[in-house]
């Protein structure tokens, strides 16, 4: 049984690049890849913090590299997934967990405001997939996993670019699927439910929100980033190889009420 296990959802052999790797959500993903036997590449703007991930792992027997870089568009991939490919070899998963929400009220969105949330959430997602496929498909084999939300299935106040680049991170994911799989390359998402991070951190300072956000789990609580382990590592196996296109909520069931 242990054996069998093993040979599942063991990642060794693989290397996962993950975006917002150093902090939050990314971070904890690009925790359980390695820990599941991934080289991890982690991504990220702030070189400090990149460190801190990079040594987290490395203190758990586990192996990473930092990557800063500025994801900001289209034209930043290509040259991304040729670095993330120096340190171990190319990568066969991708993680695009980079995000931003800019909490404009709707009819104060700006241009700038609606192009960046864009950009950041659905247009590095496709692009730096799209730069990494092809090293997957003369492997036979890759794991994509992108970051949809609870705003991919129903509206939040003051996230209107936010929640149209979500639901837009879902409808890409089934593209990305419906394109690729056929080269053994599964797509998949992970919609979080409510986690305490940098990019909520608005939501949790007040805690009657929290608190209401909680009561409306099934499980009657927000999550906790060790939460997201299990889900990420499935995703990212071979015990994914014929779940591709899905957008799998890990909120404790606040979309189930």
């Amino acid at each position: 049984m242990t054996d069998y296990l093993h040979d599942l959802f063991s990642l060794e052999g693989r290397v996962a690049l993950c975006t917002g790797g150093s902090s939050g959500i990314g971070r904890r993903m690009a925790w359980a890849l390695a820990r599941a036997g991934a080289a991890v590449l982690l991504v990220g703007r702030d070189a400090g913090r990149l460190a801190e991930a990079e040594a987290e792992i490395a203190a758990a027997g586990a192996r990473a590299v930092g990557l800063a870089a500025e994801l900001s568009g289209a034209a930043d991939c290509a040259a991304l997934a040729a670095r993330a490919a120096e340190p171990f070899g190319a990568p066969d998963i991708l993680v695009n967990a980079a995000g931003v929400n800019l909490r404009e009220p709707i009819d104060a969105v700006t241009a700038e405001g609606w192009e960046r949330t864009l950009a950041v959430n659905l247009t590095v997602p496709f692009f730096l997939a799209q730069a990494c496929v092809p090293a997957m498909r003369a492997k036979g084999a890759g794991n994509i996993v992108n970051i949809a939300s609870l705003q991919s299935f129903r509206a939040f106040p003051d996230s209107a670019a936010y929640g149209a680049s979500k639901g837009a991170v879902a409808q890409l994911t089934r593209a990305m699927a419906e394109a690729w799989s056929r080269d053994g390359i599964v797509a998949n998402a992970i919609a979080p439910g409510f986690f305490e991070t940098a990019l909520t951190a608005a939501v949790f300072a007040d805690s009657e929100r929290a608190a209401r956000n909680a009561a409306q789990t099934c499980i009657g609580r927000n999550g906790r980033l060790a939460d997201l382990d299990g889900a990420t590592v499935f995703l990212a196996s071979r015990a994914a190889a014929y779940v591709t296109g899905q957008v799998l909520p890990v909120d404790g069931g606040f979309t189930a009420k």
